[in-house]
């Protein structure tokens, strides 16, 4: 018999906000649910206290963010597993919500709950009271002109406004929003009658799913490379094995976006490895070379069609492409 239902790894390297991230989950989860954080190649900083349902691993040379989420989830046999950043917040249950979700759906299903934003931080002049929201450290205050009292206050809390529900790629691939589709159907009368609704791809920061399926697609292939690519890699090996992407809309979690030096990558982020990365991904689907595949990428993107990044043209092209595979 299974301690645990839901499994959530957290692969980390050298991120400030890993702390902030398990507790938060603690303080709002509400079932039987573990963390799981792998340290990749770096002590956390500050340091993750021992807490029950909270495993840390370390792992002294770095091995990458798809291996790293691989590796923790091997120590688990929970019935489902969700990957989240290391600087995310969540909604009260957001766990129960979405175990009851999946068990509802079906388990060939990867889903995801609504994204927001996440306001971390703001600094502050402890002089004078100036703030400045979450953005680089100013040497001074531009309002009292003191700079020795400039200090981080931590916030933690979703900024007001913000709910994306729906995602895409473009034809590089490339991610991108994918706000239009909100306004058409079956989009509208999902939402209505069944509180969820499909997405074309994912943004990669938060996924869930069985853990026969995560191990069984994978969903985390760790030849395409360290980073980058993930939520286009979930999304398509879950459509294109004849399965669906789904947001749950009763329940969100908000991502710390990295716009800033200050908290910007805490690890090089190498714009070679990302390209390599993308192209592992659009030669793994687009060169129908997934033996799991029972669709064509074609196929996807006419279900969505019109997609930001996507033309008529591209869509054909592609589609002889697929045509000249088949036949080949």
């Amino acid at each position: 018999m299974n301690k645990y239902d839901l499994a959530i790894c957290i692969p980390a390297r050298n991120e400030e906000f890993l702390k902030n991230t398990i507790e938060d989950i603690l303080k709002n989860k509400e079932a039987k649910t573990e963390i799981i954080a792998v340290l990749d190649g770096q002590w956390a900083e500050p340091a993750i206290p021992q807490y029950p349902d909270v495993n840390i691993i370390y792992v002294p040379e770095a091995i990458g963010q798809r291996a790293a989420t691989n590796l923790g989830f091997r120590l688990s046999n929970a019935t489902w597993f969700m990957k989240v950043d290391a600087h995310c917040a969540f909604d009260k249950g957001f766990d129960r919500k979405m175990i009851e979700f999946m068990e509802k759906v079906g388990d060939d299903v990867t889903a995801v709950p609504i994204m927001r934003n996440l306001h971390a931080f703001d600094w502050k002049c402890y002089h004078c009271g100036k703030k400045w929201y979450q953005d680089n450290k100013p040497e001074n205050c531009d309002q009292c002109g003191k700079g020795d009292k400039i200090r981080k206050k931590m916030l933690w809390e979703p900024r007001r406004g913000t709910h994306s529900r729906s995602y895409a790629f473009n034809y590089e691939p490339r991610f991108v929003y994918f706000k239009e589709y909100q306004y058409r159907e079956p989009y509208i009368t999902d939402l209505k009658t069944k509180g969820y609704t499909e997405s074309m791809s994912l943004q990669g920061s938060c996924f869930m799913a069985t853990r026969e399926k995560y191990f069984d697609l994978p969903l985390c292939d760790e030849t395409l490379g360290n980073w980058g690519g993930q939520g286009i890699e979930v999304a398509c090996k879950t459509w294109l094995s004849g399965g669906r992407v789904l947001v749950n809309h009763n329940t969100w979690y908000a991502h710390l976006f990295r716009t800033k030096s200050d908290f910007g990558f805490p690890w090089p982020a190498s714009g070679r490895d990302q390209q390599k990365v993308k192209k592992n991904v659009r030669d793994l689907f687009w060169e129908n070379k997934w033996d799991k595949m029972i669709h064509p990428v074609s196929w996807l993107v006419e279900r969505f069609m019109p997609i930001p990044g996507w033309t008529q043209k591209d869509l054909d092209e592609l589609k002889d492409k697929e045509s000249s595979k088949v036949k080949g």
